[in-house]
């Protein structure tokens, strides 16, 4: 059993605990110890698929697909490092774990030839209670390649944590996002490719929804992908010196 496995295991039951696991990939535990995985990408198949060594797996893998038994697992689009076409089915193995997808990946799940049997598709507007969690399906905008990727707001042990998914900056919808109320974490891309908000824009979006503390994502795992925690560190502290905000390494744990 590794470190990392272990960690997760052993996090204290009566607090939440939130786990990034890299790119755009994170565990929550919730104080009742169920597990919930969003966006997990744990293979190589998106240089696989793409064939394009612009996405060469930069991040080691800290555990597999196996490793862990999820209560849920949350695909927020079909993009394959969210729906990993080689962990999904393995994620999905047990006769507990339950999949929430976007609309966009039922064609992954045919291609696989999985059973449907606990899976969700879900869209903005549509909320799931879940266990010891809350899930809200809200919108994002992910550009045409992808226009049916979703966010999710999670509220567990009452806390709400505002995973936007992959997205540009789209202020005009704060209101929306706030009606769950105000994020005691927000988690967001800032990457600044593929129609994702670069580091200067979660700023901005961290600012105006008063996020309680904002943990960036979305860089690091492919040279194609860009992204500066530098950058979004330095914007921060000299344009928002009184927000909080916490550069996580992979693997580490912010626990609440």
């Amino acid at each position: 059993m590794n470190e990392f496995i272990l960690s997760v295991l052993t996090a204290p039951i009566g607090k939440t605990h939130i786990f990034s696991v890299g790119q755009a990939g994170f565990i929550i535990k919730s104080s009742g110890g169920q597990l919930l995985g969003i966006d997990l990408y744990l293979s190589d198949c998106v240089e696989r698929v793409e064939g394009n060594k612009g996405f060469k797996r930069l991040l080691p893998r800290l555990f597999y697909p196996f490793n862990l038994q999820f209560d849920y697992i949350i695909a927020t689009h079909f993009h394959r490092d969210h729906f990993d076409l080689d962990s999904i089915p393995e994620l999905m193995s047990n006769d507990k774990t339950r999949l929430f997808a976007a609309l966009d990946c039922k064609d992954s799940v045919k291609q696989l030839e999985m059973s449907e049997e606990r899976i969700s598709y879900v869209s903005p507007g549509i909320s799931v209670s879940a266990g010891d969690y809350e899930i809200n399906f809200v919108s994002c905008d992910h550009g045409e390649g992808a226009p049916l990727a979703v966010g999710v707001i999670i509220r567990v042990d009452n806390k709400i944590v505002y995973e936007t998914g992959d997205t540009c900056l789209r202020l005009d919808r704060a209101s929306e996002y706030l009606e769950f109320g105000t994020p005691d974490v927000l988690i967001a891309p800032i990457n600044g490719e593929f129609g994702n908000m670069n580091e200067q824009e979660c700023a901005e979006l961290a600012d105006a929804l008063k996020a309680r503390c904002t943990i960036p994502c979305h860089y690091g795992m492919f040279a194609s992908h860009g992204g500066s925690p530098k950058r979004f560190y330095d914007i921060m502290t000299a344009q928002y010196p009184d927000n909080k905000f916490i550069l996580m390494t992979q693997g580490e744990c912010l626990s609440l």
